[in-house]
């Protein structure tokens, strides 16, 4: 089996963030079942209180059958905007005390604290920082201390809501093993189906299984499964400073003021970096246009904005800010669009706006891409 590296590395995971972020705003919310998610007739889930969950609501169920779960809901439509900001505060209580730390999505946070232990006691060192957190935010947060991402993602999961738990190697066996495999990261619903009903339903059973027959099922992925059955994840922590952001321009063979030709050029520019921000499973809360004139003069516009991947809110911001930047009515050399302060994760489902059936329809175009390439569809565009 693959060497287990020792390391200690911390996986902090803001609890039901949506709710808890509405009710620092709301006391009246407390202990009561909320709903976060799009308001009209055929809004979806985005985040649900546990108090919700005990009726059987969960993230992504349409919002009409969660109401007939739990008529008594608060419903609340969100605001992804204030929500990323909250995720910001985290962050940077993380960044002014961690040596090494990976924002892994908007609610999560990986630490690599080896080497702590020699002078504060990483569990020492890991419940006054999560103590920090909720004292400077007010938001409950939890966490699980292990040699690596899996497990102390799969701890921290155990730990919620508002807790904390530290596994150590040799404890390792001792507590994946009662664990159901749902638990593991990677497995979903339809490799959970597939390996319940070979009979394996808890992970040790899972890590039983001959490595052999998990590739043979599930190929690649069922190697890394079956490792992670097994405790080892050598996958390191990736420290936030170098994530890198993703970038488009173009130098036009001649200037140009082809407004109509720009416009479109724009467009193609998002999609492909949408996608592509898509297929790497990474949101961005940050857009840059660019501009450079025929007499070299460059010119730069950024804006923040609530995390996402969506091609349609992206777009009307780069549009937006293109019409600011172009002011001088010269010819055009350069145009450029970048996406920055990325995090890893899907798109949180921007549900307070968008409806399934707009979340399918960018799956579909996905797919079509993926099998077929970038330019193989795309927008239309009117003027």
């Amino acid at each position: 089996m693959e060497i287990i590296a020792n390391k200690d590395i911390v996986h902090f995971d803001l609890d039901t963030f949506f709710v808890s972020v509405e009710r620092l705003q709301n006391r009246n919310l407390e202990g009561k079942p909320v709903i976060i998610g799009g308001t009209a007739g055929r809004g979806v889930v985005a985040s649900c209180s546990y108090e919700s969950r005990k009726f059987g609501v969960r993230s992504a169920m349409p919002m009409k059958m969660a109401l007939m779960l739990c008529p008594d809901a608060t419903v609340i439509r969100g605001d992804m905007e204030k929500y990323s900001n909250y995720s910001k505060m985290v962050t940077d209580v993380i960044a002014d005390n961690a040596p090494v730390y990976e924002k892994a999505s908007i609610d999560e946070h990986y630490l690599d604290i080896t080497g702590m232990g020699h002078f504060f006691g990483c569990l020492k060192w890991t419940q006054e920082l999560r103590r920090k957190i909720i004292k400077e935010t007010g938001l409950p947060i939890s966490f699980g201390l292990s040699l690596n991402k899996t497990v102390s993602k799969i701890a921290t999961g155990e730990a919620k809501p508002n807790g904390e738990i530290y596994v150590d190697k040799n404890q390792i066996p001792l507590f994946l093993g009662p664990l159901s495999i749902k638990k593991i990261p990677m497995v979903g619903d339809k490799t959970y189906t597939i390996l319940k009903d070979m009979g394996i339903d808890r992970i040790a059973t899972l890590r039983e299984m001959p490595v052999e027959l998990m590739e043979k099922l599930l190929g690649q992925n069922g190697i890394v499964i079956w490792k992670k059955a097994n405790g080892v994840d050598n996958t390191p922590v990736q420290p936030y400073w170098e994530q890198k952001s993703m970038s488009t321009e173009r130098t036009f063979d001649q200037d140009t003021m082809d407004i109509i030709m720009l416009n479109r050029l724009l467009v193609k520019m998002v999609e492909t970096l949408c996608f592509d921000l898509r297929k790497e499973q990474k949101l961005t809360s940050c857009v840059t246009v660019k501009i450079r004139y025929s007499n070299f003069d460059t010119y730069t516009l950024q804006k923040r904005i609530p995390y996402t991947s969506f091609d349609h809110t992206i777009l009307k911001i780069v549009q937006e800010l293109f019409r600011k930047l172009y002011q001088r009515r010269m010819m055009i050399r350069l145009i450029g669009v970048r996406l920055s302060s990325l995090v890893h994760g899907t798109q949180q489902l921007n549900l307070f706006e968008d409806t399934p059936e707009q979340i399918n329809l960018y799956l579909a175009l996905d797919r079509i891409r993926k099998r077929y390439g970038k330019d193989s569809i795309g927008r239309a565009i009117n003027y």
